[in-house]
């Protein structure tokens, strides 16, 4: 049985040829609303009210930055007309971006600045003194010596973490387009790090040929991740960008298929894969720029990565550098585990219907 609009274009399929083009079956359709109804059951989706909090504390921290910006290019001495010009731009990123957050979850946030408004002086310094000075923020606390710089806080009860990019423009146009590589020019390090968290999600959500299969597929594969205790960047398993670009190449392999279909797929194609080659979602772009990116070619750290998951915006990078061997061990045992349940499943349904 075909599902109209699902059917994906060749320009969307990854770097190679899908494994099948084949729509879902009636079975297939039945699966995947038992499958939503457990996700559902299992608290994964955030209530009405608490989706249009989390809109209203975005809106308060864009006119927030709008307003910092302001302060700072007027104590700088820019005059009235400039002042005016100025602006800051709020975006998200991470599983806020990708549509599968769950209730209680932090927002991933970036604030998007001029190159007047710097990032040590300014945003760790003025902005800091401006939320600290907000009723409705709490347990504010900043990192600015992270690999990523970052502020954390509490706005009006939501969990927010906010980065920051100070890019080479004088003025931030509203309709700013945060995928153009022209924004990676003539900035620091931290700098491209903050950018590519929103570049890597929204290329993710280009690169996959069905958003909302994605994200029902991601969700379930997040909560199996977290149930079997391989959820975490940290001790060397796979966080949220990891296994959202798993389950987007299985997407692309599988165009048309429908989320219960794409999690039995998930446990076959990893179960199989061959690492440490690696997972991509189209192909690593060189670029005038000059920024270092994954390359095992010219860079010999890049030849001992042992599951290499590249992340799609320039510059590609390895998403996954923390695991060992011993945790690579332990996420292919849990893939041959998963394979495993999904093909008795498989076998018992195959066996019912005959």
């Amino acid at each position: 049985m075909g599902s109209p609009g699902n059917l994906a274009t060749a320009a969307r399929t990854g770097l190679s040829e899908p494994i099948s083009t084949g729509g879902p079956s009636e079975s297939d359709v039945i699966k995947t609303r038992e499958l939503e109804k457990f996700l559902a059951d299992a608290g994964l989706y955030e209530s009405h009210e608490e989706a249009i909090k989390r809109e209203e504390v975005l809106g308060r921290l864009d006119q927030t930055v709008k307003l910092w910006v302001k302060n700072v290019s007027r104590a700088k001495g820019y005059n009235e007309a400039m002042v005016h010009e100025a602006n800051a731009k709020i975006f998200t990123f991470g599983s806020y971006r990708l549509g599968v957050h769950g209730p209680g979850a932090d927002i991933d946030t970036l604030c998007v600045g001029p190159k007047h408004a710097s990032r040590n002086e300014d945003f760790f310094g003025e902005l800091h003194k401006m939320l600290l000075e907000m009723p409705e923020v709490q347990e504010l606390h900043s990192v600015p010596d992270a690999h990523v710089p970052v502020m954390k806080f509490k706005f009006s009860g939501v969990s927010v973490d906010l980065l920051y990019a100070n890019v080479s423009l004088w003025v931030i146009p509203e309709d700013l387009d945060i995928s153009q590589e022209s924004l990676l020019q003539n900035v620091d390090d931290q700098t491209v790090r903050s950018l590519n968290g929103c570049r890597v999600t929204d290329q993710i959500l280009r690169l996959v040929p069905n958003i909302q299969t994605f994200r029902t597929t991601l969700r379930c594969m997040r909560l199996w991740a977290k149930r079997r205790g391989v959820y975490s960047n940290v001790t060397g398993f796979l966080g949220g960008i990891n296994w959202a670009l798993l389950v987007a190449r299985i997407c692309q392999l599988y165009p048309n298929a429908l989320p219960s279909m794409l999690v039995s797929r998930f446990f076959r194609v990893y179960n199989l894969w061959r690492w440490p080659n690696p997972v991509m979602l189209c192909p690593i772009q060189e670029n005038s720029l000059g920024l270092s990116f994954w390359d095992p070619r010219r860079n010999f750290k890049d030849r001992l990565h042992l599951m290499p998951i590249i992340t799609p915006a320039y510059p590609c990078m390895n998403s996954s550098y923390n695991v060992s061997t011993s945790t690579l061990r332990v996420m292919m045992e849990e893939f041959q585990r998963g394979n495993g349940i999904c093909e008795v499943l498989h076998s018992a349904v195959s066996n019912y219907s005959s």
